[in-house]
C-alpha cells in the first residue's frame, strides 16, 4: 500500500509512516503507539490536507458489560499487537478533532470493521445495500479475528479479576492509554456535526475479512483480502479518478469474483464524499499504515 500512496497519489515518502510488528520493526503498532500516530497527523493538519490511515490486521466485537447500556449491545474494534484495543469511540473523536478542510480516510482490513467510526453515516453497507444471492461456492480462508472472549481470557489472567467487564481489565493494565470508551463515567454522546471522516471496511459489522496470499518481490506474502482487492481495482483503472463509492463498489466486485461471498466491503462517510474522489487531490497528504 505504501508504493500505491507514493506514486498513485502523490503522497511524500517523508509524510507515509509504517507501524509493523515484524522482527526488527522500530515503531510497533500498539494501542498507545497508533493512537498517538494519528492524533499528531491530526494535530498538524492543515488545510487542505489529505490524511491516511490504512490497517491490516485483527478486529474483534466488544460485548459490553454494565457499562455504557446506552451504546449498541457491541462495539467495533482493531486489535493492535499489545491487545490494547480502539474501538469506534477513539476513532469518531479523532475525526471530530479534523480540522476544517482537510479529509481523514481509514481503510480499515479487519474483521467487524463495519462502522468503526461510531455513528458516521452509512453509505454502503448491510442497510443501503442488500446483497444479491449468488451461486459460486464461497471461498474457505482463515478471518482476521480474535474473538472478544479470547481476548477478556487474556486480560483476566493479567488481572486476576473475575470480572466480565473488559473495560475494567484495560484500564487496569492500560491506564490512561485504555479506550476512551472505558475511561469515561458515563457514555461518549457529544453532538455530531457535518465531518470528513471516511471509512472503507473489509467487511460489515457481522462479518470476518480475509486474508489473501500475493507475489511479492518473488515471494509469497500475506496480505488483507480487500486491501489487495482495493489495489487491483487501481491498477486496473490507472490514471482514472475514482470516487470513495467507485473504490467499495469495484472492491465487492473483485472479493465476488476471488469467491470471497461471505465478506462485503462497506462504505462510511457523508453524501458528498461517498462520490468525492478517493484520496483527492489536495496540498498535502499524510498516511499511516498499521
Amino acid at each position: 500500500m505504501r508504493e500505491v500512496l507514493i506514486t498513485r497519489f502523490g503522497f511524500d515518502p517523508k509524510h507515509v509512516e509504517l507501524l509493523t510488528d515484524k522482527p526488527g520493526s522500530s515503531i510497533m503498532p500498539t494501542g498507545a503507539n497508533i493512537k498517538s500516530a494519528l492524533n499528531r497527523m491530526v494535530d498538524r493538519a492543515e488545510e487542505g490536507a489529505v490524511l491516511f490511515f490504512h490497517y491490516s490486521g485483527h478486529g474483534t466485537l466488544i460485548n459490553h458489560g454494565t457499562l455504557f447500556k446506552s451504546h449498541n449491545s457491541s462495539e467495533e474494534a482493531i486489535v493492535p499487537c499489545d491487545f490494547n484495543l480502539i474501538t469506534s469511540v477513539d476513532f469518531r473523536h479523532i475525526v471530530n478533532r479534523v480540522p476544517k478542510g482537510v479529509t481523514f480516510t481509514i481503510l480499515s482490513d479487519s474483521c467487524h470493521s463495519g462502522g468503526l467510526i461510531d455513528k458516521e453515516k452509512e453509505q454502503i453497507g448491510p442497510r443501503t445495500t442488500p446483497d444479491k444471492a449468488v451461486s459460486a461456492p464461497a471461498r474457505s480462508y482463515k478471518p482476521k479475528v480474535i474473538p472478544f472472549q479470547s481476548i477478556l481470557q487474556h486480560f483476566t489472567s493479567l488481572t486476576s479479576k473475575i470480572n466480565t467487564d473488559i473495560g475494567t481489565h484495560l484500564v487496569e493494565v492500560f491506564g490512561q492509554d485504555a479506550s476512551l470508551m472505558f475511561r469515561s463515567s458515563e457514555p461518549i454522546n457529544k453532538p455530531l456535526r457535518a465531518d470528513e471522516g471516511i471509512l472503507l471496511s473489509g467487511c460489515q459489522t457481522d462479518e470476518y475479512s480475509a486474508d489473501v496470499d500475493t507475489a511479492e518481490d518473488g515471494e509469497k506474502a500475506a496480505c488483507g483480502a480487500f486491501s489487495n482487492a482495493v489495489q487491483m481495482v487501481l491498477k486496473e483503472n490507472p490514471g482514472q479518478a475514482l470516487s470513495n463509492r467507485d473504490i467499495v463498489v469495484m472492491a465487492r466486485k473483485t472479493l465476488s469474483l476471488q469467491h470471497f461471498e461471505k465478506q462485503h466491503p462497506c462504505l462510511y462517510c457523508s453524501d458528498e464524499n461517498a462520490d468525492a474522489v478517493f484520496l483527492g487531490t489536495h496540498s498535502s497528504k499524510n498516511s499511516l499504515n498499521g
